[in-house]
């Protein structure tokens, strides 16, 4: 006879197909001017807008804030505030202005 296993609250795990990723963006260090410039450039400071697309006066489409869409949107928003600080730290950036040798 088969009786069903009971599965508690404990003892079911969530199994999250991105957290490599996630481990990786979030252990990625930033070490050279090029790369945190591009990261920078790259991903935006802020989310982007939603919209509404309408057609006399009738919402046909709903686009939501891309950063909802985005599964990995806190790391990658992360290495951009690494990238920042290297530059700000690092190489003594401010505004695109080097201060420093080698950055």
């Amino acid at each position: 006879m088969f009786l069903p296993t009971r599965v508690t609250p404990a003892s079911r795990q969530a199994f999250d197909l991105l957290q490599p990723l996630r481990q990786w963006l979030n252990q990625l260090e930033i070490g050279n001017a090029d790369i945190a410039q591009l990261i920078c450039r790259v991903v935006p400071a802020q989310c982007p807008f939603e919209r509404n697309l309408q057609f006399r006066g009738h919402t046909i489409v709903r686009i939501p804030p891309l950063c909802k869409l985005n599964p990995l949107y806190d790391e990658v928003v992360g290495l951009r505030f690494r990238a920042l600080c290297y530059l700000a730290d690092v190489c003594g950036q401010f505004d695109g202005h080097r201060e420093q040798e080698g950055c």
